[in-house]
C-alpha cells in the first residue's frame, strides 16, 4: 500500500511527465478528440481480463477481416485518445490490407495528462499494471478474431512510444515487431533518475547496460526478441534525438549485434538505417527525420494519416512504412 507521501510523489511525477509530453513551443498541447470518422470506425471493447492497468480497449475490425490476420496495437501520446489511431493512418491502412487493430487508451484517473505511464514500475512490469492490461487486449482480440498470434506487432507516439518499448521487453513473446515514434527505450526512467532527464537522454547507459534492462524484464527468456523500427525528429525539442540512440543499442544488444549499420541510405529524403543480427535478419531500424519536432510523421497527399497536433506532414508516414516492413499487405 503506498503512503499519502508516496502517491503525491507520483501524482507529481505523473503531471511533470504529462507536461513535458503535452507542451513544447508553437505546437497546442489540447487533447485530440476523435473525428465522427474515429467514432464511427472504432469500436470499444469491455471485460477483457482483469485489466489491473485500469485502460480502456478499443478495436478497428475491417468488415471483410478473415481468420488469421495480424493484428497491430497503436498506443496514443498524451493528450490524445482512441482516435489516433484513426488521424495516424491505422485504421485506413486496416481496410487496405485486411489487418485489425487494437486501441488501448489512457484515463485521467490514471495519468491527469493522458500519457501511457512509461516511467512507472508498477505499469512496465511483466504482469501488472498498464503493461498486463494491453497483454490481456492482444489476447482478446486474437480470441475474438481468429488473429495470428505470430504476426502481432505494437506502436506508439511519444508516451505510447514508450509503451511500446515496455510491451516489447516485458511481452516479448507477443510481438513480432514494434514501432517507436518520438519514444524511449525501457527501463530509461529508471535508468536516468525520473522521466524528465530520461527524455532529454541523460540516462548515460552502455548499450549492454541497455540491453540487461530488457533482459531483466523477462527473465530466462531464449527469445526470439521483436524487431525495432525507430522514427525519430532531429528538432524535437520533448524527446532529444539521443533517445533514437539509446533505443537502438538496447535492442541491437539484445538481438546479439553491433551498434553500426548494415545499411545507411535515404526514404523520402531522410536518412534511413538498417541493423541486421547474426543470421541476417534486420533486427533494428531507424527513420531520422531532418527537421521534425515532437511528433509521428504522416503524409496527407498520399492517403496515409492526417495533420494534427503531434502528426506531422513531413510526406512520410510511420504507419505506412511500418505496414511495409511487417509486410502487413501479404497473405
Amino acid at each position: 500500500m503506498q503512503t499519502r507521501a508516496a502517491r503525491l510523489t507520483a501524482v507529481l511525477t505523473a503531471l511533470l511527465a504529462a507536461t513535458l509530453l503535452t507542451s513544447r513551443p508553437g505546437v497546442a498541447a489540447a487533447p485530440l478528440t476523435p473525428r465522427p470518422a474515429a467514432a464511427a470506425s472504432l469500436t470499444e471493447v469491455t471485460g477483457f481480463g482483469s485489466n489491473p492497468g485500469a485502460l480502456r480497449m478499443f478495436r478497428h475490425d475491417p468488415p471483410d477481416l478473415t481468420a488469421n490476420a495480424p493484428v497491430v496495437v497503436a498506443l496514443h501520446g498524451c493528450g490524445q485518445d482512441a482516435g489516433y489511431a484513426v488521424d495516424s493512418g491505422w485504421t485506413a491502412l486496416a481496410d487496405r490490407l485486411h489487418f485489425s487493430v487494437v486501441v488501448p487508451q489512457q484515463s485521467t484517473a490514471n495519468n491527469l495528462g493522458k500519457c501511457f505511464d512509461w516511467f512507472q514500475a508498477g505499469d512496465i512490469a511483466r504482469g501488472a499494471g498498464e503493461a498486463a492490461s494491453i497483454a490481456q487486449m492482444v489476447d482478446r482480440q486474437i480470441a475474438d478474431v481468429r488473429g495470428d498470434a505470430s504476426r502481432v506487432y505494437v506502436t506508439g507516439l511519444s508516451a505510447g512510444g514508450g509503451m511500446t518499448a515496455v510491451m516489447m521487453a516485458a511481452y516479448p513473446e507477443k510481438f513480432a515487431a514494434g514501432g517507436v515514434v518520438a519514444g524511449l527505450p525501457y527501463g530509461c526512467s529508471d535508468a536516468a533518475g525520473g522521466p524528465y532527464p530520461c527524455m532529454y537522454g541523460w540516462a548515460n547507459q552502455t548499450p549492454a547496460q541497455w540491453g540487461d534492462r530488457v533482459r531483466r524484464a523477462r527473465p530466462g527468456y531464449p527469445g526470439p526478441w521483436p524487431a525495432l523500427t525507430v522514427f525519430q525528429g532531429s528538432a524535437d525539442g520533448t524527446v532529444k534525438p539521443s533517445n533514437m540512440t539509446d533505443l537502438v543499442g538496447q535492442w541491437t544488444d539484445v538481438q546479439g549485434t553491433d551498434q553500426s549499420a548494415d545499411v545507411s541510405d535515404t526514404v523520402a529524403g531522410y536518412p534511413h538505417r538498417l541493423y541486421r543480427g547474426p543470421s541476417g535478419r534486420v533486427v533494428a531500424e531507424t527513420y531520422g527525420v531532418t527537421g521534425m519536432g515532437h511528433g509521428q510523421p504522416v503524409d496527407p497527399a498520399a492517403g496515409c494519416g492526417s495533420a494534427a497536433p503531434y502528426l506531422l506532414d513531413v510526406h512520410l508516414c510511420a504507419a505506412g512504412r511500418l505496414s511495409d516492413t511487417w509486410g502487413l499487405g501479404l497473405g
